[in-house]
């Protein structure tokens, strides 16, 4: 949570365009930081967008094998109702016209998602895939200065192998920087 108020205060403080957006929210933490971030700074121009299926993870899609085998979609504590984010960003007084809620698969609701520039971009969708389709449907939009954050990059091997081809074929060559032996992040400069 302390990278995440850095580089989500270091935005504000450079004027980097954009929203904040988390992919896979569970019960909505990060996103609620967030909105407590934009909140502490007066900030009335951006907004916070919790994309999740709101169900759980999906099952492996044998179209990526690097998925083959994830167990991710059998824990149900995983499957955490829309409901229940409203009513923690409520208990902190954050549920309002700057959180906007992107429900449903990120394969189907992050092509068309009505985001505009991006300032952040977190992801926690653990699979290859959740990871391949954020980044596909959403690096395009962060903004130069901008930050991506991959929460689960040394622990889930399909998390990592979809940063890792992605920045590959996107011949992406920002430093990763370490958050804590789990998570990685890097600031995009084009």
């Amino acid at each position: 949570m302390g990278n995440l108020r850095e580089l989500a205060e270091e935005v504000l403080f450079n004027r980097v365009p954009g929203d904040f957006i988390e992919t896979g929210v569970w019960r909505g933490g990060a996103c609620i930081y967030l909105r407590a971030i934009l909140e502490a700074y007066g900030v009335r121009d951006r907004r916070v967008w919790a994309a999740d299926s709101f169900e759980g993870l999906p099952p492996p899609d044998p179209a990526y094998p690097a998925d083959a085998g994830d167990k991710f979609h059998t824990y149900i504590e995983l499957a955490v109702p829309i409901e229940t984010v409203k009513r923690n960003f409520e208990k902190y007084g954050l549920l309002d016209e700057q959180v906007a809620f992107l429900k449903g698969w990120f394969k189907d609701t992050l092509p068309g998602a009505p985001t505009g520039p991006l300032a952040i971009l977190r992801m926690d969708g653990d699979m290859y895939e959740s990871t391949m389709d954020a980044l596909t449907h959403l690096y395009d939009r962060v903004s130069p200065g901008g930050y991506v954050i991959v929460d689960d990059y040394r622990v889930v091997e399909g998390c990592r192998k979809a940063v890792d081809e992605f920045r590959a074929t996107r011949n992406i060559r920002d430093g990763i920087i370490e958050i804590d032996g789990v998570g990685i992040f890097w600031q995009k400069t084009a």
